[in-house]
Order: structure tokens, then sequence, then C-alpha cells
């Protein structure tokens, strides 16, 4: 996983190397005819497409955009008739409308995204179209985001900013506004992948007394010693866990799995964090678990649906930190991001396999 980030770091950064450019690919200036005829038609999704990915496609390709904010379904399907690559920008739902909408020549897709569950993969593959995802490129972001929601859920920032909005410092109280210690926790992780790892390795500056985690399989011994990090299963993740991290993708299997049974199974001084999908957890038994005091605090990134409607019962709550699923909101992440898009759809126009393949 390291190497794979390592690699495409030095792709962002201008550093080729093992990958080779595109056979498509001229320099810019170039005279060749081939990038002069611009032989191929790709449709940008989003008018807030970073440029660098714009810049990359529009030296081979001829380019089209959607310019509707909130973008238009309606301006998507008719811009992409005839379109050779699809820059999806945005997290729309890409289905068999789209692809037909867009006709049998399309060759290549690249979502601007880690997680795909908006797009209909089976879809995808029946029609044998390529399709790209930009995983990996994101892992700091949302890590360190993690991080943060992480301490703001067991410090309650969110109950402490409220009183001072209203005017109630209680500060008289030696147990006022008392947290959760980081310092010799055990950290939960269902789902530890490059995310995850990524959280735990910044966890462990905080001296934290162990790292558990549930997944299909088991990681590399080396990582494992590295992170002081043990295999268990869910219902010991659950029990041991003074914070339990949700890093999972959301599949029939984990959708709902954090339910009023597994809160249940939870200690009482537990934090909650999910910065993966909001559908694994049922938010009807997370609100009276929160409520309850049957778990301790909550961090969100994520929730279903997105938008949160502003008068949701969650938000009533003081021992709740939601924040508008912004992991990966960085300048650096998201031209990073848009890079690989970019060079995914490109791949897949040369008939060459993606940078980032999403199956």
């Amino acid at each position: 996983m390291l190497n794979r980030f390592r690699s495409l770091s030095s792709l962002i950064n201008g550093n080729w190397g093992q990958f080779g450019r595109p056979s498509l690919y001229t320099e810019p200036g170039s005279r060749n005819r081939t990038m002069s005829a611009k032989p191929f038609k790709v449709l940008i999704t989003h008018p807030e497409v970073p440029q660098s990915g714009i810049d990359l496609l529009k030296e081979n390709c001829e380019l089209f955009q959607v310019q509707s904010l909130p973008p238009s379904r309606a301006e998507l399907l008719q811009k992409i008739k005839g379109v050779d690559g699809v820059f999806w920008g945005g997290h729309d739902a890409l289905n068999a409308e789209v692809l037909d909408a867009a006709g049998p020549q399309l060759k290549s897709i690249s979502t601007m995204s880690a997680g795909i569950d908006y797009v209909d993969l089976e879809e995808v593959k029946r029609r044998k179209i390529p399709l790209g995802h930009t995983p990996t490129v994101l892992n700091t972001a949302v890590a360190d985001l993690a991080v943060g929601l992480l301490i703001a859920a067991g410090r309650r920032f969110h109950e402490a900013r409220r009183k001072i909005d209203t005017d109630n410092w209680e500060n008289y109280h030696l147990n006022w506004l008392l947290g959760q210690d980081v310092r010799d926790s055990v950290i939960g992780f269902f789902g530890f992948g490059g995310i995850g790892q990524a959280i735990a390795k910044r966890l462990s500056g905080f001296d934290i007394d162990q790292v558990l985690y549930t997944t299909r399989r088991r990681i590399d011994k080396d990582t494992e010693k590295e992170l002081n990090a043990k295999k268990v299963e869910f219902d010991e993740l659950l029990a041991k866990s003074d914070f339990v991290v949700i890093a999972s993708p959301l599949t029939p299997a984990t959708q709902g799995i954090f339910n009023a049974t597994a809160f249940n199974k939870m200690k009482k001084t537990a934090v909650l964090i999910n910065i993966a999908r909001g559908k694994i957890v049922n938010q009807d038994d997370l609100y009276e678990a929160l409520k309850s005091n049957r778990i301790f605090a909550a961090g969100l990134d994520v929730v279903d649906p997105e938008p949160l409607p502003p008068n949701n019962k969650l938000l009533a709550l003081d021992n709740v930190v939601i924040l508008p699923h912004i992991g990966s909101a960085t300048t650096r992440t998201r031209s990073d991001m848009a890079t690989i898009a970019a060079h995914n759809v490109l791949r897949g126009l040369a008939g060459e396999r993606m940078l980032s393949p999403a199956y």
C-alpha cells in the first residue's frame, strides 16, 4: 500500500517512471497530427474540477463540461452523447441511463473519488467499459480529519462551544466537560485499509495502548507489528475498543451493521467515528444510543442522507460532532485526485490499463 502511494505521488509530481505516459500523450507544443486532431471527446461532469485534471486532458482531447451548479442531470445527459471518455466529477448516479445516453462508443470512465457506491458497477462491467477511481491519494487528508474528529468528539468540543454560545460557562465545577483520553486507549478499526492504517499511524504518536481491527483478511505481519495491531472478530472489537473508527466500504454486508445490537456491545465510555459511508450506521439507533448515554459520543464526517436536513434529530444532541463530508477537502488532495482521474481516462482511451482501476 505504501509503495503504491509513493508511485501515485511520483506520477502526480510529473515522474511517470514505471508507468510511462499513455500512448496518446504528446508533449505540449508538439506538432503531432494526432494531438492537433484531438481524436477523443471527453465530458467533465462538474464545473469545479481542479485545473490540473483539465490541463492534462485538454492536451489530447476535445473537452465538454457540465456548467450548471449543482450539476444538472439533464445537462449531463445531453452533453454526454457521443463522447469517448467521461471524467465523473460528482457523486450523482452513474448508471445505465448515463451509459445509454453516452452511446456504444464510450470507452473510458474515471470517477474523482475513492468510493464508488454511486456507480452501477455491474452495468459498467457488463458493457466492458474500463472504470477508474482515485483511492490512496486522499488517505492523508482523510486520516488527518479522522484524528481531529476523534479528539473533538472525545473531548466534547461541540458541547463546549454550545456552552459558550448560550453563556453557560460552568467552570466552577472541577468535573466540568470531562472527556475521554486518547492516551493508553484501545482504538478499534472496522475496516483497516490504507485510510485506517494512516489513522492508526498518526494515533501512535498519542501513546495509545493497542490497535484492534476487523477485516475480511488479515493485513501483513510487518504492518501489524509496526502499528501494534491485532485482527479480532467484530464483537471483540466492540467490547474492547475505547474509540471505534469506521473505515470500511459500504457493501450489502456492512450496511446498517452499526445498530442497536452493536451499540449495546460497546463500552459506555466509547466514542464512535465514521469517515466511511453514512449507511453503515443505523442513525435512528445511533441517536438513541447517544441520547441515552449508552455510548459516550460520536464524530461523523458522513451521514445518511447527505445533505443532512437541518432539523435532523442528531443535530439536537450535544455529544455528536457532525461534519459535511469534508474528509478529502484540501486543495492539494483534490488537485491530486483530478490528476489521477484524468490519467485514468487517458489510459482507458489508449486501450491501456488504468493507473487506478476500480475493477
